[in-house]
Formats: C-alpha cells, sequence, structure tokens
C-alpha cells in the first residue's frame, strides 16, 4: 500500500503539469500568452495583499511569542493524545490553520528530528497535506477581493481543519502503525 501511494505521489505533479498544457494546446488556448497573462496579474496581486501579509505575520508572531501557542498545545494534549496523536505534533495542529510557512517550519524540524519515515514524521507530512490556512486564506484571499464577512467561511474551514486533523490520524494510525 505505502509504495502504491509513494509511486502516485511522485507521478502526479509531473502528470498534472504535462497535462494541463497539453489539454490546453488541443483546446487551442495560447498557452505561453496565457501563462505570461496569469503571471502579471499574479503580480498585481501579490502587491495588493502585502499589507495584509504584514498584519498577519506579526499577529503569528505575537501569537508565538507571547506562549499562547505552548498554552493552547498544552490544553489540547490531554484530548489528542486520547485519539492518538503524539504530543510532538500539537504545535504543528494549532500553527497549520495559521501560518503554512509557520506550519512547514515545524514539520521540517519533526522530520529532521524523527526522520521522514516516522510515525511523526508520516503523520506531519500527511497533516501538511490535508490540512489548510484558515486564516491565511481569509486573511489573504479574501482581503484581495474586499470581503469582509468571513462568519460562515471561518467555521466552515475550522470544521474542515478539524476534519482533517482526525482524518489524517486515523489514516496514518491504520497505514503507519
Amino acid at each position: 500500500m505505502v509504495e502504491i501511494l509513494e509511486t502516485v505521489s511522485r507521478w502526479a505533479i509531473p502528470a498534472l503539469l504535462l497535462t494541463i498544457p497539453v489539454y490546453a494546446c488541443f483546446r487551442g488556448v495560447p498557452v505561453y500568452e496565457t501563462f505570461v497573462e496569469g503571471a502579471e496579474e499574479g503580480f498585481q496581486t501579490a502587491v495588493r495583499i502585502i499589507p495584509y501579509l504584514v498584519g498577519m505575520f506579526v499577529a503569528i508572531g505575537i501569537f508565538r511569542a507571547s506562549g499562547a501557542m505552548a498554552l493552547v498545545s498544552g490544553m489540547m494534549q490531554p484530548l489528542m493524545s486520547g485519539l492518538g496523536v503524539p504530543a510532538e505534533v500539537l504545535p504543528m495542529a494549532v500553527m497549520r490553520p495559521l501560518s503554512g510557512s509557520a506550519a512547514l517550519g515545524l514539520a521540517t524540524e519533526l522530520i529532521n528530528h524523527y526522520g521522514p519515515d516516522s510515525f511523526i514524521g508520516r503523520l506531519a507530512s500527511t497533516m501538511q497535506g490535508s490540512t489548510d490556512t484558515t486564516f491565511f486564506i481569509l486573511t489573504i484571499y479574501f482581503g484581495s477581493v474586499g470581503v469582509r464577512q468571513v462568519r460562515y467561511a471561518l467555521t466552515v474551514g475550522l470544521l474542515a481543519d478539524v476534519t482533517s486533523l482526525i482524518a489524517s490520524v486515523y489514516i496514518c494510525n491504520q497505514l503507519f502503525r
């Protein structure tokens, strides 16, 4: 089973990178011109969202530096250990909805310390790939288009994160323990 997953994950991105331009060529889309046009729009969007990024990174820095992340992780630990989640991955689970790069840094630390083939490394990788950066999405994407009413999107995004976290733990416990 693991070999099949490794083979699929090894070929998924190259297959997508090949399939999309080939499909566009068959449909008559000018692939390079469309790519350049999209890159130009992406650059303008990147400049427009810089203030939102700065605000979010400052808030995350304050969250981590104040010890609030350690407090939240400590409060979640009894519940999560009952579900089979090692305490080592809790900071990453807390950080993932806030910042993808911070969560990636924590996952990298876990993989460097425990190894990529350890249960903790595999669980951190699965959580990194299956959960999303809900607050980042709300801040950047909603901010770039001027959406201010985010109540339902926040609720659904956090529910999806919790569901993905539980599914990651369940699947990793079934496959790798």
